[in-house]
């Protein structure tokens, strides 16, 4: 009898794992549409990258992924959010490097960049240069580290509001020069811009998304590019490294994640989709024409995403916390 019910038992769960692993492999990731998270107001740069690579993406998913905004608190809301989804791959997060700063900057953060996420990849990069008014007096960084020194109570310094990657760069920038400028903030890029050309304000530190074409047609003086390396669109633009602010690295790195305990072979097709699209042709081009650079292929991993995370936390929290910037 005891033999009996055991040999029951055993077909039974022989049985039940069969049906559960047919289920499975008639039942794989993905079989419904895909969520991107972006943490902005449609039409900003993050937008327009996730929409511009939520098509190829979709197409090696074989499903539709659906864009959709998830804005305030400067991507924490959708971080959050996200953060708390199922851990089923349905729930995509794209955000810039405000998952770094926003451990200094928000003290009552819900959610850790480190440990409540899978890391699927980099994405992309979009340089920076720092500028200065059509008629402001220094004409090249030299002059320019000269005269904030001897006007650093009269001089202006433009940024997108707290938390901006405009902020964080001035802030950067004002510790590495041993200087405090008059910070002004604006709502949003454009207003600070705006200003800039009217000559309303000295300085401010910018994407190249919408800046070389005033800087191509001399309505403002450019003092460094706040990259490592000079960008082929701004090929007679030199680094703020190369003038002298060794090290100095500001750029709006973007990443990829989905919420912790997402099963790895899950990951491993959301990152080939994510690869696929950055190699897609059309991509290539559309994202070369806003100056919008692809990281390279080792970048575009999860290694590279949570290893470069981490060392810009470390970079940018003791810069925060020494200006004091923080956000509501």
């Amino acid at each position: 009898m005891k033999l009996r019910t055991s040999i029951l038992a055993g077909l039974g769960a022989l049985l039940a794992s069969s049906f559960i692993g047919s289920a499975l492999a008639a039942d794989p990731y993905p079989n419904k549409p895909v969520t991107l998270v972006v943490p902005f107001a449609a039409g900003g740069p993050t937008d327009a990258v996730a929409r511009l690579i939520a098509i190829p993406m979709g197409k090696s998913l074989g499903q539709t992924v659906i864009v959709e905004n998830t804005v305030g608190a400067g991507g924490t809301i959708a971080a959050t959010r996200v953060a708390r989804s199922a851990p089923d791959g349905y729930t995509v997060f794209i955000h810039h490097m405000g998952m770094a700063t926003a451990p200094a900057l928000y003290k009552k953060l819900q959610f850790d960049p480190m440990t409540d996420f899978e890391y699927i990849g980099q994405v992309v990069d979009v340089p920076m240069v720092l500028l200065g008014r059509k008629n402001f007096p220094p004409n090249n960084f030299k002059e320019l580290e000269v005269y904030i020194k001897a006007n650093k109570d009269k001089v202006t310094l433009a940024n997108a509001g707290p938390g901006a990657v405009s902020q964080l760069c001035g802030l950067l920038f004002m510790s590495r020069e041993g200087v405090e400028l008059t910070t002004v903030p604006y709502k949003g890029t454009g207003p600070a811009l705006t200003d800039l050309l009217g000559g309303q304000v000295d300085l401010l530190c910018d994407q190249t998304t919408q800046t070389v074409p005033y800087i191509r047609d001399g309505l403002v003086k450019t003092y460094g590019v706040t990259t490592p390396k000079r960008l082929s669109a701004l090929p007679n633009i030199p680094t703020l490294d190369e003038q002298g602010l060794k090290g100095f690295d500001v750029k709006v790195w973007h990443g990829m994640y989905v919420s912790k305990g997402t099963p790895p072979a899950v990951l491993a097709k959301i990152n080939k989709a994510l690869n696929a699209a950055l190699n897609d042709p059309e991509v290539k081009t559309r994202l070369a024409e806003s100056n919008i650079e692809i990281v390279p292929p080792s970048k575009a991993t999860p290694a590279g995403l949570k290893n470069h995370l981490e060392s810009e936390i470390n970079k940018w929290g003791p810069v925060i916390r020494k200006a004091g910037a923080y956000a509501d």
